[in-house]
This record gives structure tokens, sequence and C-alpha cells, in this order.
């Protein structure tokens, strides 16, 4: 959308800008909504790394939490400038955390164990040299499509293996999260001329932004649940306060 009368950062040189009339609250922040919209994932994240460090999971889930804090991070800086070098902050980080989910989902079954860290690791390092030199678009969108589909077999492989009902609802609300994200993310961008009419704007792109949130921590508490299984550490769906899911487990005395 066409910038407001002032704003601090400037003309717009992402390669993307989406259905939000910029600076109309702060000249500070281009897109308010797309910017606010990431911190429910930071705390999400933040509830999630509590856990893992609180019950001493691997270290790959807290990484994996504190990647999708720093990708909230990231998106909140692109959205708030529209500038090029903060939508790499957005962009990169994004293909890292699917790295390190393709790592989690595969390593178990993985016979060689340090070539694929070591290959993942290249190929994020790559990547992202790569794209602060190439301007990236339909191009980056198939390639992390391309991840997320890589992803679903094994994440399916481990849902029909799970015999838990309550990890189950978990891959569930995980898979109900992503498309009802997807859903307002293709609105948003399919229809933003109708909806730039329209007395009230949904606000589709932020409303992705919450949805993933949802999404990736669910993915994360069903991965934790998946992993504390394959470890024998007897994992456990409770709620916080009756409603919010999370993992317990109990760990072997002679660990």
């Amino acid at each position: 959308m066409a910038d407001g009368i002032s704003n601090f950062w400037g003309p717009a040189t992402s390669t993307t800008e989406w259905c939000e009339q910029n600076y109309v609250y702060s000249p500070y922040v281009a897109e308010f909504y797309n910017t606010m919209s990431n911190i429910p994932c930071i705390l999400l994240a933040l509830i999630g790394l509590i856990n893992a460090l609180r019950q001493r999971f691997e270290k790959r889930f807290s990484v994996l939490h504190l990647s999708n804090m720093i990708l909230a991070i990231g998106s909140m800086l692109y959205h708030a400038t529209l500038q090029w070098v903060q939508q790499q902050c957005d962009e990169t980080p994004m293909v890292w955390e699917m790295l390190l989910y393709l790592y989690i989902l595969y390593s178990p079954d993985w016979h060689y164990r340090s070539t694929m860290p070591t290959f993942l690791f290249l190929y994020g390092a790559v990547f992202a040299i790569l794209h602060s030199q190439v301007r990236f678009d339909i191009g980056f969108k198939l390639h992390y499509m391309l991840l997320c589909l890589l992803c679903i077999p094994r994440m399916y492989k481990y849902y029909i293996y799970t015999e838990d009902r309550s990890a189950k609802w978990l891959a569930k609300l995980y898979l109900i999260a992503l498309l009802l994200g997807s859903l307002c993310w293709l609105c948003d961008r399919l229809f933003c001329k109708n909806i730039s009419c329209w007395y009230f704007n949904p606000q589709g792109h932020a409303l992705w932004h919450v949805f993933m949130g949802f999404n990736s921590y669910f993915a994360n508490t069903f991965l934790m649940f998946c992993r504390a299984q394959q470890r024998g550490w007897d994992p456990k769906v409770k709620y916080l306060m009756g409603f919010f899911p999370y993992v317990k487990i109990k760990k072997p005395k002679i660990q």
C-alpha cells in the first residue's frame, strides 16, 4: 500500500508490500498491525523455551524455540521498515527455521549423524549469502514451500504412530492453524484491491502471523512429545490453567 504523509524509514525498498496502509499510527512503524502481530509468536516461543529448559529437553528444542523468536523479531523489523535489508532478517530465518525442523524430524533415523547437521548448516549459510546478494521473490516463496513440503511426510508418520489422543490433537491443531493462516495470507495477497475498499480491513497478513505463531508452538510441542517418547521419558500432554497445552516428561533416574 502507498506510504502515508510522513515516515522515518524513507521509500520502501522491500520486494513485497502487504495490504495495510503504511505509517498510519507512527512515522517509525510502516505496517502497524503486521508488526505488532508478531508479539504472540514471541510469547509462545518464550513459553516453549522455558518449558524446554526447565525439563532439560535436548538443546535442539531450545534452539528451535529461539529460532521462532528470532524469526518473529526479524518479521517485526521487516514490517516496521519495509526495507530490503530488514526483509532478509525475516526471510533468511524462515529458511533456517525449516532446516531445523528437517533436522529434528529426520535425524533420529539418520545413520551418519555428523553429516546431516553439517550439510544443513552449510546449506543455510550458502542460502544466507546468496539471499544477501540476489533479490529472490517468487523463487524464495517456492523454495520455502518446498522445505515445508519436505516436513509434511515425516510429521504424518509421527502422527500415525502416536497413540496418545492429546498428542494427536496437538498435530491437528498444528494443521488447523496452518490452513487458517494460509487462507488469511492468500486472501490478503489476492483480494487486496477489494479489501482496501472495505470500511474495515481484516488484516489478513497480521492474522497469518498470529496463526503461524500458534502453528509453530503446536508443532514444537508435538515434536517434543514424539522425541520424549523415543527417549523413553514417559511424556504427557498437560494443560496450563486447563487450556494451554505443554509436554511434561519423567526421565528415568539412571539418566
